[in-house]
C-alpha cells in the first residue's frame, strides 16, 4: 500500500508527502485514500486476494477539517497519537463538529434525507440517517451487513423519524466497530438476516407518529456479504491497535467492511488508525510487527462506539 498507488507489493516505494487519510467506499468497492498536502485528494482500490505490506514513517498528523469536498490543513500541523481513533487534533474534531448533521448543528440543510435500518449481527440493529445523495455509501463506511430505507424527507423530519424508531424499536444510537468485527466470521445466513430485517421494517411501518413530511418507503433489503467479501471471511482473532514507525503490517486481503480491512490469517486492520501517517511499502520478508490485541467476544465488545 505504498503511497497512492494501487499496487501493493513490497517493492513499490511511496510516494512523499501522501498521507493516508482511511478507507474510501465508492461504486461497492473498498479503496485507501491519500491526502497529498495540497496537491489534492487521490485513492488505492483495494482487491480481495492481493497482498498488503506497508510500513509508518515519520509521525502520525491531525489531517485537519473535510468539507463541501476540500480539506482545510490543520493549521498548526499538530501530531496525533498512534491508537486516537480520529486523525483530528481537539481543535480541528471540534470545527468539525461545529458542522455536523449528526450533532444537530446544521439544521438548516435544504437537502433530502433517508432514514435506513441497519442489521450488523445477531442482535445489533440501528436506525440512522444520511443524505439521500449519498446513497448507501454510509451504510458500507458503517460496515452494515444487511440493511432497507424506510423513508426520505427534510433533514429535520429524518431526524424525529429516527429518534421515534429507536426508541419504539428499543435499539441504540451506535454500535461499538468491536461488536460489530467480532462475530463477522460468523453471521446467520443471508435469508435468515432478510427476514430479521424485514420484520423489524414492517413493526416500524406499523409505528404512530411519523411525520406528515417524510415519505415512507417500502422494504427492500439489500446484503453486503458481496461487497464485504464475507463468504468464507476468517473469524477475526487479532486487531492491530496502533501503527509505530518502521514496523509493518503484512498479509493478504480476504474482506472489508465499515472501516476494517480483513486479512487471510484472521487479523484486522481498523482503517482509521492508518489515518493521518505515510505509509510505504514493507521490506521483503517484513512480517506484522506492530502492536496487536485479541478481538473480544461479542458480549464483551459493547459500549459507545471507539478503539480501545
Amino acid at each position: 500500500m505504498g503511497g497512492h498507488r494501487a499496487d501493493t507489493a513490497p517493492e513499490t516505494g511511496s510516494a512523499a508527502g501522501w498521507r493516508c487519510t482511511g478507507i474510501r467506499w465508492s461504486g461497492g468497492r473498498p479503496a485507501i485514500a491519500w491526502d497529498g498536502q495540497g496537491r489534492g485528494e487521490r485513492s488505492s482500490p483495494l482487491s480481495y486476494g492481493q497482498r498488503l505490506a506497508f510500513v509508518a514513517g515519520g509521525e502520525r498528523h491531525c489531517l485537519g477539517v473535510w468539507r463541501a469536498g476540500k480539506r482545510t490543513p490543520c493549521p498548526a500541523g499538530r501530531t496525533v497519537r498512534g491508537r486516537a481513533g480520529s486523525a483530528q487534533c481537539p481543535e480541528c474534531a471540534r470545527l468539525d463538529r461545529s458542522f455536523s448533521v449528526a450533532a444537530d448543528t446544521h439544521a438548516a440543510d435544504p437537502r433530502p434525507y433517508r432514514v435506513y435500518l441497519a442489521w450488523f449481527g445477531p442482535g445489533m440493529v440501528k436506525v440512522g440517517i444520511t443524505a439521500e445523495e449519498r446513497g448507501a455509501v454510509r451504510l458500507l463506511e458503517q460496515g452494515a451487513v444487511t440493511w432497507t430505507w424506510l423513508g426520505r424527507g427534510p433533514l429535520m423530519a429524518a431526524r424525529r423519524t429516527e429518534e421515534l424508531l429507536r426508541a419504539a424499536l428499543g435499539v441504540p444510537d451506535r454500535i461499538a466497530y468491536a461488536r460489530k468485527r467480532a462475530v463477522r466470521g460468523g453471521l446467520p445466513a443471508e435469508a435468515e438476516r432478510a427476514r430479521e430485517v424485514a420484520g423489524l421494517h414492517v413493526r416500524a411501518a406499523g409505528l404512530p407518529g411519523w411525520p406528515e413530511s417524510l415519505e415512507r418507503l417500502g422494504c427492500a433489503v439489500t446484503d453486503h456479504a458481496g461487497p464485504f467479501g464475507l463468504a468464507g471471511l476468517p473469524a477475526p482473532t487479532r486487531v492491530v491497535r496502533e501503527l509505530v514507525p518502521g514496523a509493518g503490517v503484512v498479509g493478504v486481503l480476504v474482506g472489508a467492511a465499515g472501516p476494517d480491512l480483513h486479512l487471510a490469517d484472521g487479523l484486522v486492520v481498523d482503517t482509521r488508525l492508518l489515518a493521518g501517517w505515510e505509509l510505504g511499502a514493507a521490506p521483503a520478508g517484513a512480517v506484522t510487527g506492530v502492536p496487536l490485541a485479541a478481538v473480544v467476544p461479542p458480549a464483551e465488545a459493547g459500549g459507545q462506539d471507539g478503539l480501545f
